[in-house]
């Protein structure tokens, strides 16, 4: 078994996205603009890996800056009370070859869950300066109103205006420390 390594996530050439369906015929999509993560790791065997996620929930980006702004308010994240959403991995179980499911504490809005996301090793490259890069992407589904992420309004055909499940796109470019 290979050794663990800390990693560093190299921001620019990642990304935590989401969307939620919208008027229950389309789907928004956003962005956190503003996150770091610790993780030690064997990306060759996920199984030991230690997983560790904070961003700041005020970098939300959906391209729209009422939308944003109403996104930061008390009516959801209330990011003057939560400024930071937070994952800290727990058990990671591996499925195939560079398949894991990664479950661990997910905290938004003051409360905490549990939450299980797909992670697929990408492989590791090194780049032109000798430094070891490696690749993962997950992907997860969370219900907001669970985390206390319950506004909304009735719209007059039926439905509701903002969707319950949110789907997380995580793509993760880290060099080894």
């Amino acid at each position: 078994m290979a050794e663990k390594h800390k990693w560093v996530v190299d921001t620019v050439h990642s990304s935590i996205d989401f969307s939620i369906k919208h008027m229950v015929i389309a789907k928004v999509k956003g962005t956190f603009l503003t996150f770091d993560a610790s993780i030690e790791a064997d990306p060759e065997d996920l199984t030991t890996a230690d997983i560790e996620f904070n961003v700041e929930v005020a970098s939300i980006d959906t391209r729209n800056k009422d939308r944003d702004n109403h996104l930061r308010s008390a009516d959801f994240f209330d990011v003057e009370k939560f400024p930071k959403m937070q994952f800290k991995s727990s058990k990671i179980v591996k499925k195939s070859e560079g398949e894991y499911e990664v479950t661990g504490d997910l905290t938004i809005h003051g409360t905490t869950r549990p939450e299980m996301f797909l992670v697929t090793y990408e492989g590791q490259a090194t780049d032109p300066g000798g430094n070891i890069k490696a690749g993962f992407s997950a992907n997860g589904t969370i219900n907001r109103s669970e985390y206390g992420l319950t506004w909304n309004a009735v719209l007059e055909a039926g439905g509701v205006m903002v969707g319950d499940q949110v789907k997380v796109s995580i793509e993760i470019e880290a060099t080894r420390d």
